[in-house]
């Protein structure tokens, strides 16, 4: 088991689809109109409306700070043949003396039914275990965020359980706002071993994570 604390390497992890990759600043306007969306706006806690400004300092400050201190890293999800940034991948609440993380994930609204989110969380598992030596992988889904779940159980993960009352989603209001709505998280994990026969190729509607701690 990996011992201690260290810093994440500044990597890409490529599929036959994907490349997953340092955040850059050119992704600032990708990034908030996704963030934007209302499904993420819903499911997540990312501050709404969510501006270039605050696109730009996730890419420039947050990221590399969690990435080099080692508590998490940030990846974007871009198409291989366009370029295109279709996605997040955030690990975050690493815990190296334990060997885990938390897996987080968004899929843009124009890149949703595509299988991203699975092939891009499985690429970033399987590298996590072989690569970093961890041991567990944990995702946090909304009860009732059927998309998030139906990635979770493509790339192997099992319910744990449920934490009750742990999770803010939103929802709209009459005026146009948002409204926080209290639910409960179902937590999942993904140990090495469960990815024994998991397939590359996947199918699914979306992808929301908890995203639950943003600076």
């Amino acid at each position: 088991m990996t011992t201690g604390t260290r810093g994440f390497p500044d990597i890409s992890i490529s599929t036959d689809r994907l490349v997953l990759r340092a955040l850059e600043e050119d992704d600032a306007p990708a990034l908030a109109e996704m963030m934007n969306d209302e499904m993420v706006a819903a499911w997540t806690s990312v501050p709404q409306p969510f501006g270039e400004d605050q696109a730009r300092t996730w890419i420039t400050r947050y990221a590399p700070t969690e990435r080099i201190a080692g508590r998490g890293l940030d990846l974007a999800v871009t198409e291989f043949l366009t370029q295109r940034l279709v996605g997040i991948v955030q690990l975050g609440k690493t815990n190296w003396h334990v060997g885990s993380t938390e897996l987080s994930y968004i899929i843009a609204p124009w890149a949703r039914g595509e299988g991203y989110a699975s092939e891009a969380a499985l690429a970033t598992a399987r590298w996590l275990f072989r690569e970093q030596g961890l041991e567990r992988l944990e995702l946090r889904t909304a009860a009732d965020n059927t998309a998030s779940q139906q990635v979770a159980q493509k790339i192997g993960c099992i319910s744990e359980g449920v934490l009750r009352n742990a999770c803010i989603a939103r929802t709209r209001t009459e005026d146009g706002g948002w409204e926080d709505l209290r639910t409960d998280f179902i937590v999942w994990s993904l140990l090495p071993e469960d990815l024994d026969g998991v397939s590359d190729e996947f199918a699914e509607t979306g992808g929301y994570t908890a995203f639950s701690d943003w600076n």
